[in-house]
């Protein structure tokens, strides 16, 4: 017999008070550990997501569980293990640390409890937004680290979160954040990565390398592409770069499915050959370092390059927890958190301002 649905709720919640700002940030997620277990228990939640692998679940299942869990963790497990830190894998430092700094800055403003979520492995969606309940949240601002949408990303972030907001008796007032790539302060914060790195490093050619998807999922009307199309060229526009001194290419593709071309091995490749021979490379799709930029980009890929001939090979860090980035995430969270009342930590909220008839706050 089934039983009656229950929802989570706050008995001892004040009705009356100050309504609370949550916070929540997203980035993909990581192993717990760099050995071969752990890497297949992220790998099996990550390649199980049917917003990654679109195709009919019982077929991927079976190759899945059947093939790629069996030869692909040892595998994950060695590149995993080039770039793992004492403390641990550097996208969890790296999203904890800008976090932090993110509800810092958030303090001076609003009465905000700020939680790191990650889509796969830990810590956890379910986690972050039970630990946002919790802390009384009424109003919820939900950031996915990816600054381009992606259904394969972005998409599943909103279906993770509003399937555990079901769960809640009061659901929050809820504003979702669907990308930010062509928001001024991240341009200007990317650029301005490169201005610096180019201060006290020779000017070279620049790359930009994006993390890949299956060409289907543009054909279907994902705007990824676009979107990453329109970061490059704002990025090369704010640094007066000509079309000839920039490349955009896109990295990580797996199978033997079509993915998103030029493909950065490749493009590497052919650098190496026949120029430019000198490169410097930057990954404006991810918000933090991780496998993909440590690994791929900042080793496998530049000791291919180098090996086919190339002669120089800079990779510029992800925004990580800088300044900048911090700085960048607070102002899309105040920007979409307009018309919320910003309270001070112990204070009162401020009064609403008056609107005519139509107005817009």
């Amino acid at each position: 017999m089934l039983g009656k649905p229950t929802y989570l709720g706050d008995p001892s919640h004040q009705h009356g008070a100050a309504d609370r700002l949550g916070v929540l940030l997203v980035n993909l997620g990581t192993p717990d550990g760099s050995d071969p277990s752990s890497v297949r228990r992220f790998l099996a939640d990550f390649l199980g997501d049917p917003r990654v692998i679109e195709a009919p679940r019982w077929l991927w299942w079976l190759a899945l569980h059947g093939v790629i869990l069996r030869i692909r963790p040892s595998k994950s497990a060695h590149a995993y293990q080039q770039i793992w830190t004492p403390q641990g894998s550097p996208l969890l430092t790296h999203s904890t640390a800008l976090t932090q700094r993110v509800a810092e800055a958030l303090a001076s403003q609003w009465n905000a409890a700020v939680a790191l979520g990650m889509t796969y492995g830990s810590p956890s969606i379910p986690k972050a937004v039970e630990e946002l309940r919790r802390q009384g949240v009424r109003q919820l601002v939900v950031l996915p680290l990816y600054p381009q949408y992606s259904g394969s990303t972005t998409a599943s972030v909103f279906e993770r979160v509003t399937k555990e907001l079901q769960r809640w008796r009061w659901v929050p007032e809820l504003r979702f954040i669907g990308d930010y790539h062509d928001d001024p302060g991240y341009i200007d914060a990317i650029a301005a990565s490169i201005e610096r790195h180019w201060r006290t490093n020779e000017r070279r050619h620049l790359l930009f390398s994006f993390h890949g998807v299956p060409q289907r999922y543009a054909a279907a009307g994902d705007p990824y592409q676009y979107h990453c199309t329109q970061t490059a060229r704002l990025i090369a526009q704010r640094l007066s770069l000509g079309e000839k001194d920039w490349t955009l290419s896109y990295q990580s593709q797996v199978g033997r499915e079509e993915w998103l071309r030029p493909y950065t091995d490749e493009t590497l490749l052919e650098f190496g050959r026949s120029g430019p021979k000198r490169v410097t490379v930057v990954c404006p799709g991810f918000a933090t370092d991780c496998l993909e930029t440590l690994e791929e980009i900042a080793l496998r890929n530049r000791e291919a390059f180098l090996g086919a001939g190339g002669e120089g090979y800079d990779y510029i860090p992800a925004l990580n927890a800088d300044e900048s980035h911090v700085a960048v995430i607070t102002n899309l969270v105040n920007r979409h958190a307009q018309g919320w009342q910003p309270a001070s930590r112990g204070s009162a909220p401020a009064e609403q301002p008056t609107l005519r008839s139509g107005a817009q706050v």
